[in-house]
This record gives C-alpha cells, sequence and structure tokens, in this order.
C-alpha cells in the first residue's frame, strides 16, 4: 500500500506491508490526514519515532469485529492502551504504562492507504460534518482537555500564547466558558482569524506584564514557559500545550515565590470536540491552508512547514 514514511528521512512509498488488524481492532482506510505540529517535530527527532505518520485522520471501517463499525467514518483516539494496568483501572488510559501512540510511538500512523486501531478508540462522524473538519477532532479534543483540568469560569482573565492552529483551537475553547480571552501571536493574518471570532489579540512583542489566572502555551517554542512566566499571577495556572524536539532549562524561582501551577496537558475528550465542530461552535475551515492529494505528500510537509501555514491536510 502507499504509505509516507519517516526513517531518517521523509519518504512516500507504493509498497509499504499493509496492517493486519488484532481481535478488538478495526482496519480503517483514511480519507484525510492532518499535518500537525509533532508531525513536524517528529521529522526533528521528537519521541525518536521511525515509520507511518500520521495521527489527526478521518476514515471508513473496513473490517471490524463489531458489525455496527462497519463502513461508517470515523475518527479515533490516538493512544493504544492495555486495559489492565493500575492506570488503565484508574481510568488513565493515555497513561498507560504500556501504550502505544498512533503515529507518534510504537504504532503505524495514518498517512497510508490502510491503519488499524481498537474499537473502543472510534467514534463515529456526523453526517453533517465534512471529512476537512472532521479531521480537527483529535486536536480539538486536546484543547478541551484544559477544561478538564483546569476550571476556568467567566471573569476569569486568560492568555493564549500562539496563534498557530492549536492556539486558534484553544483560544476558541477558552471564551465558550465564558472568560476573558486574550491570544497572542506574531502574526497579524493569524490574529485576524481570532479577531473574526470575537476574540481579542494581540501581538507578542506588544505583551506587558499581566496577572493572568490563566496561561496556556501553544507556541511551539521554548521560550513559551519562560513568557508564561512573566504574565500569570501569583497562584494562577500554566498549561502547557507545547511539545519539542529542542531541549531547555528553567528558572524554578519564581515558581516556588508566586506558588505557580504548572498543568501538563496532552490528549482530550473527542465528544465535546465533534460536538463543538458540528454545531459551528468551534470554527475551523478559516484555519485550512490547503489540501494536498496523497501523490503529493512531500510537497504537503514543504508547505506545513512554513511560518504562515495553518492547518494543511492530505487526501488519501
Amino acid at each position: 500500500m502507499r504509505a509516507l514514511v519517516f526513517d531518517g528521512s521523509l519518504r512516500l512509498v507504493s509498497d509499504y506491508p499493509e496492517p493486519r488488524r488484532k481481535p478488538g481492532e478495526s482496519l480503517i482506510r483514511p480519507k484525510a490526514a492532518g499535518i500537525c505540529n509533532t508531525d513536524l517535530e517528529i521529522i526533528d527527532g521528537y519521541m525518536g519515532y521511525s515509520g507511518v505518520l500520521g495521527h489527526e485522520f478521518v476514515g471508513v471501517v473496513v473490517e471490524s469485529d463489531q458489525a455496527s463499525l462497519k463502513n461508517k467514518r470515523v475518527v479515533g483516539e490516538i493512544n493504544l492502551s492495555c486495559g489492565r494496568c493500575d492506570l488503565c483501572n484508574a481510568g488513565m488510559r493515555t497513561h498507560c504504562s504500556s501504550r502505544t501512540v498512533l503515529g507518534i510511538m510504537g504504532h503505524p500512523g495514518v498517512m497510508a492507504d490502510l491503519c488499524t486501531l481498537p474499537d473502543s478508540n472510534l467514534h463515529e462522524v456526523p453526517e453533517n460534518l465534512s471529512d476537512e473538519a472532521a479531521v480537527f477532532c483529535e486536536p480539538l479534543a486536546a484543547a478541551f482537555e484544559i477544561l478538564v483540568q483546569v476550571p476556568v469560569e467567566p471573569g476569569h482573565r486568560v492568555i493564549v500564547l500562539g496563534d498557530g492552529k492549536l492556539g486558534l483551537l484553544v483560544a476558541q475553547v477558552m471564551k465558550s466558558t465564558g472568560a476573558d480571552v486574550l491570544l497572542a501571536g506574531h502574526s497579524r493574518e493569524k490574529l485576524s482569524l481570532a479577531r473574526d471570532w470575537s476574540i481579542l489579540t494581540v501581538l507578542t512583542d506588544s505583551l506587558r506584564t499581566e496577572a493572568a489566572d490563566v496561561v496556556v502555551d501553544c507556541t511551539g517554542s521554548t521560550k513559551g514557559f519562560e513568557m508564561a512566566l512573566e504574565l500569570v499571577r501569583p497562584r494562577g495556572v500554566i498549561v502547557v500545550k507545547t511539545t519539542t524536539a529542542d531541549k531547555f532549562s528553567i528558572n524554578l524561582a519564581p515558581l516556588v515565590i508566586n506558588e505557580i501551577t504548572v498543568v501538563g496537558s496532552r490528549c482530550g475528550p473527542f465528544e465535546p470536540a465533534l460536538k463543538a465542530l458540528a454545531d459551528g461552535s468551534v470554527r475551523v475551515a478559516e484555519m485550512i491552508t490547503k489540501v494536498f492529494p496523497m501523490e503529493q505528500a512531500l510537497e504537503a510537509f514543504d508547505v506545513a512547514s512554513r511560518p504562515e501555514t495553518l492547518k494543511v491536510i492530505i487526501r488519501m
């Protein structure tokens, strides 16, 4: 089958072995896949991953032990857990000590003609949701995870750092709580999207010391956390969404002196994400820079790596 493979170099191959599903898994034919910043970081050495890339997708179930899933259009949670360990039994399947992660760690990704995922990871896509919008479900779920971890209420002051794909999604989710949201970024064009959604914006260079209740770092940069420290109030919360292959050091003193809570935040719930996409309360169509056919996957990655780009989607 065709597959986009990273093994030290990025290659589109036509003879990659087809996956074989295990009991309890579905065989899925991806229809579209989104290029995530994590995919770009993997190419730079993040996680030491080698194999088929991609974890944001929508596809059709080809084979499954569950008849109700056959021929259904689905999106999928990316963590494959054992279901037996203490963490799984405690309801923390995404932190299973023996987990693999779709297209990121130990499990082939979705940028291929076929992929597999456990049936329990799959969510049926509403009929009114386009393939391109459904691709946003996984990163939007990650944005909703913040609300699982941190109480955000009307009147809270929230600053989102980073005007990329995730930052724009997080800002919309934070806005839905009734909080006062400010999105900071470097791109006037990207910030204008948020303003169209009635979200206050500011150029990062114009940011002044604030007293935010919550600061969410979506910069994808090692400088984001340092900036967040300058903006959060004493006993406030910094939510770290950034993953990067780069290493960096931090001064822990301000965390202690100001009693700051730091929350790492990763994957999240698909149900509210699908609902928000289906009812239009989170807008994503304006975030799509370009859709490429699979044959142009290498060009798609080149475009996705450019600073001005938002979401690039590969059509299978």
